[in-house]
């Protein structure tokens, strides 16, 4: 697949970004709160996680007009692994160690093999 710059190839990429960050949260902010009440928050999270689908469901349908499913599914995993280091740090304050950047980038690089040809 040669490198385009085309919408289908750009806004999935974006959209998929901004769907991670919701369901970030949606699976792992509520960690920051520990002393509410689970039903809430599951009822939070359920509602955060609606717009990370209106968000990720056209940007599959968007990408899948130049990427296959495997590479939509490769760049969506890669995105959260970027994502959720950023959160680990900047939301819940944890500490992002040697071993977790080799590990996600062993990922990346296995990730990569997706793209070639």
């Amino acid at each position: 697949m040669p490198f385009s710059l085309s919408p289908a190839a750009v806004w999935p990429i974006v959209m998929l970004l901004a769907s991670n960050v919701f369901m970030t949260f949606a699976w792992y902010g509520h960690l920051k709160h520990k002393g509410s009440a689970i039903w809430l928050a599951i009822a939070a999270s359920w509602g955060i996680a609606f717009f990370e689908y209106c968000l990720a469901v056209p940007a599959n349908r968007i990408g899948s007009a130049v990427y296959t499913t495997a590479q939509l599914k490769t760049i969506q995993e890669v995105i959260t692994l970027i994502v959720f280091a950023g959160f680990s740090v900047f939301w819940l304050g944890e500490n992002l160690t040697i071993n977790h950047v080799i590990g996600f980038t062993l990922i990346a690089v296995g990730a990569s093999f997706i793209f070639r040809a």
